[in-house]
């Protein structure tokens, strides 16, 4: 089962303060455990919203929204993607991730499952995503 643990962001993040060394180092011995434990697929942190933008749908049309965007503590900083047996293996590797923007700050990790194609009934449309997850290589 694949899951994102997503780092919601915060003040600090979305003004572009980068993590300390002291949290770098953390985050690396951390993301080692992930990987030497067979769960890691990706991770990345993200640049603040100021450098994003939003593709808005609405009436038939599409319009570009330049950021920043408000209200931080619903942005992403960051994200992993881990690929675990079960849930609750899930927030077992979320409930070891160092303190998110350095310690004594308030921060939050998100952790949700991903679709699999098995969650949907059967299809031709749902067929032509399996050819294409074969042809990207992937087995699930």
């Amino acid at each position: 089962m694949k899951f994102m643990m997503i780092v919601k962001a915060n003040k600090d993040s979305e003004a572009g303060v980068m993590p300390s060394e002291e949290l770098l180092a953390a985050m690396g011995t951390y993301n080692e455990e992930l990987h030497k434990a067979g769960v890691l697929v990706d991770l990345a942190g993200l640049q603040p919203t100021s450098k994003a933008v939003r593709i808005r749908y609405s009436g038939g049309k599409q319009s570009v929204i330049d950021g920043p965007f408000a209200e931080a503590k619903e942005q992403i900083a960051g994200f992993w993607i881990i690929d675990v047996k079960s849930r609750e293996e899930a927030i077992d590797w979320a409930k070891k991730v160092p303190a998110l923007h350095g310690p004594g700050t308030d921060s939050e990790l998100e952790v949700r499952p991903f679709f699999g194609l098995e969650d949907f009934e059967p299809s031709e449309a749902i067929e032509k995503h399996r050819e294409l997850g074969k042809k990207m290589g992937k087995t699930d």
